[in-house]
């Protein structure tokens, strides 16, 4: 007997009453467009406090097709894709954004390149960042540049969640159990083959974007300590540096003293190496009192997520509802 191979398509939404009814549109096209797939919609509300919610409600009363789980509260982006995963019941899995920077239409490319390549996945890369401030864009590819200086996996600068998986490759994903959640280096972690593909990055269609400097800054500090433990080594690094200079500054101070018959007269390079050696040793109980933090989060074992409302018969285990 023939099967249908099932497509589930995770949207995760926070916000996002603006731009859905279009996103549902362009979606639908580009699905009309693989006769060959059956295809659901699932979309996570993180907890929007909008009129997204209703918009999903009633979606999924005039197409089956669409389905939705609902948050108490905005629990992240991380934890959405993750219950997105938890719940997706296709033999192919894609990720995409609802603001249509991630062009719908590139999906049908996506499955094409995993069936005629024999991937496992397919990941769009951004081949521009037109879009961004130019300082928000340094400031990216330093973090980038960085994150694969110590990480022990490859961590493309351009790549994000917008993607196309099949089931093997989500079943390995979804082991990963860990709190602290970062899926481009969990998406690098667990192997497997694949292909990126480029595209122009199109302006958001409506609404604005949810990710400010500081959310920004804590993702990049999530992602450098969830796949490196080599800032505990910089610290480390650090006080061995310190600690020579010191020697070699006291030397100074000892042959000025012989030299001369005096004393160095230097308090304001006291004061300043005093100021430099509290700043490393603030840095350094830093670094260690975050992976510290992220020990504590998962000993506590919290739920990623609580779910409020949901169209579907049952949540799958990861989430309370």
């Amino acid at each position: 007997m023939f099967h249908q191979k099932r497509l589930t398509i995770i949207v995760p939404c926070y916000n996002e009453q603006e731009v859905l009814p279009r996103f549902y549109d362009e979606i639908t096209k580009v699905t009309a467009q693989l006769p060959d797939l059956d295809f659901n919609i699932l979309f996570i509300d993180d907890g929007s406090n909008d009129n997204t919610l209703q918009l999903l409600k009633s979606t999924h009363k005039n197409d089956n097709r669409v389905n939705y789980i609902s948050f108490s509260r905005n629990f992240g982006k991380e934890s959405a894709i993750c219950a997105g995963l938890k719940n997706a019941d296709g033999d192919f899995v894609a990720l995409i954004d609802a603001d249509l920077q991630h062009p719908p239409e590139l999906i049908k490319t996506m499955y094409k390149n995993i069936i005629e390549g024999r991937y496992d996945c397919v990941a769009a890369k951004r081949s521009n960042r037109k879009e961004d401030p130019a300082l928000r864009s340094f400031f990216t590819k330093m973090f980038y540049r960085f994150i694969n200086k110590i990480s022990d996996v490859p961590i493309l600068d351009g790549v994000g969640d917008f993607r196309l998986m099949t089931r093997q490759m989500v079943n390995s994903i979804l082991q990963i159990s860990e709190y602290n959640r970062f899926s481009k280096g969990i998406f690098a972690w667990v192997g497997f083959k694949t292909k990126y593909i480029s595209y122009d990055v199109p302006a958001r269609a409506a609404g604005q974007t949810k990710w400010s400097w500081w959310k920004l800054f804590s993702y990049s500090i999530a992602g450098i300590t969830s796949f490196s433990s080599k800032p505990l080594l910089i610290s480390s690094y650090l006080g061995v540096t310190t600690s020579f200079l010191s020697i070699l500054y006291l030397i100074y101070v000892l042959a000025i003293a012989i030299v001369f018959g005096d004393t160095v007269t230097g308090y304001p390079s006291l004061v300043a190496i005093i100021l430099f050696m509290g700043g490393m040793q603030l840095l350094s109980i830093g670094i260690l009192g975050d992976y510290l933090s992220k020990t504590y989060a998962e000993v506590k074992r919290r739920p990623l997520y609580i779910v409020k409302e949901k169209s579907l018969a049952h949540d799958a285990e990861g989430g309370l509802s």
